[in-house]
């Protein structure tokens, strides 16, 4: 009889391999090594949500959308942070400039929630309270990294 669980995981450690080993090679060709974060924000994720065979290929999917929205929204937000002509603006100027700001970050929150429900078609609650826990864990490692660099 064939043992379902050990295949699964082969089928899974197979797939993060694969997933690891593209995204290793494109990394190779980043100066900045954002392909060796993605891919090892990969691999922390897949090993935390244990999805099944069939969770992992409709949620890389969903995850990709929302993580590249997000990352987009995140970015405005930056962007607006950091304008240098800021400091040359009337206090008017300012107030819609830190409107735009509240207005971008209640965007993240509503993608927040339509990704939620989208999400749970995928996996399950747990699953998706890990995914919230393992990114934040994630973005504090590289945090610490990048502190313990400088």
């Amino acid at each position: 009889m064939v043992n379902f669980t050990a295949m699964r995981h082969a089928w899974i450690g197979w797939l993060v391999a694969m997933m690891m080993t593209t995204n290793v090679t494109i990394a190779q060709q980043d100066p900045n090594g954002r392909q060796k974060i993605e891919a090892a924000k990969i691999g922390m994720i897949t090993n935390r949500l244990n999805l099944s065979t069939d969770q992992a290929p409709q949620f890389w999917a969903v995850y990709n959308e929302y993580n590249a929205k997000k990352q987009e929204l995140n970015r405005r937000i930056r962007q607006l942070n950091n304008e240098p002509s800021r400091t040359n603006l009337n206090d008017n100027q300012l107030v819609n400039g830190l409107r735009e700001i509240n207005s971008t970050k209640q965007k993240l929150a509503d993608l927040d929630d339509e990704y939620m429900s989208r999400f749970l078609k995928v996996i399950s609650a747990q699953q998706l309270t890990e995914l919230y826990k393992t990114e934040q864990t994630f973005n504090k490692m590289l945090l610490n990294r990048l502190n313990n660099q400088n």
